[in-house]
């Protein structure tokens, strides 16, 4: 069958959220001048971005018996996206699909300006056809109305259409409950029990689906 469009999750496919977030603590702990376990204890809870950093922080603070204020370092967590980078080989095949006419899409989770910034950051805008952000349209993965949208407004059909993403639950289940196929890119979580239609080495095999 004939490919007319692929989307792809962000965090952890298109964006290497583990490089992102490893410079930004460098930066973050040298900053407040934190203790060298702080780094990898926050890596460990917020779960590759599943558990918010509301919790984690004051978490990280009172584990850690921290003398600083969680709310100020908090604030700076922002900052992270400043580091984004892409994922390895992500241009390359963003510019290979558009070179054969498959359309192509984001679809995640998060806050608009977060991830917008995070997509002009890793030179993802100009490479791909639409961004659909989970704040910006009410809606997140993986309710099935996130993907429908997110084909209404590329104009094309899940039977042509493939997801590309890391997480099991939202890049696998969540799009094949709506006919999409689904390709796991495993940069984070393990399958639980959900059956990809392809399993990906790097993003370089999405060329071969």
């Amino acid at each position: 069958m004939s490919i007319h469009a692929v989307l792809f999750d962000l965090d952890g496919t298109l964006h290497d959220r583990a490089a992102t977030l490893r410079a930004w603590l460098v930066e973050h702990t040298r900053q407040f001048g934190l203790p060298d376990t702080y780094a990898p204890r926050f890596l460990e809870l917020e779960d590759h971005g599943y558990r918010p950093k509301a919790q984690v922080i004051p978490q990280l603070v009172q584990e850690l018996g921290l003398p600083h204020d969680p709310q100020i370092l908090l604030n700076t967590y922002a900052h992270h996206v400043r580091h984004a980078v892409p994922m390895r080989h992500a241009h390359t095949v963003l510019q290979e699909l558009r070179a054969r006419g498959v359309r192509t899409g984001i679809v995640t989770n998060g806050w608009e300006d977060l991830q917008r910034t995070c997509a002009d950051r890793c030179g993802l805008t100009d490479l791909t056809d639409d961004l659909v952000i989970s704040r910006a349209v009410g809606l997140s993965k993986p309710d099935p109305a996130i993907y429908r949208l997110a084909l209404n407004r590329l104009g094309v059909n899940a039977q042509h259409t493939w997801f590309v993403g890391d997480s099991p639950r939202n890049d696998i289940a969540g799009p094949q409950a709506v006919g999409l196929r689904a390709a796991w890119l495993p940069t984070t979580h393990p399958l639980q029990g959900e059956v990809p239609d392809a399993v990906l080495g790097d993003l370089r095999d999405v060329l071969g689906l």
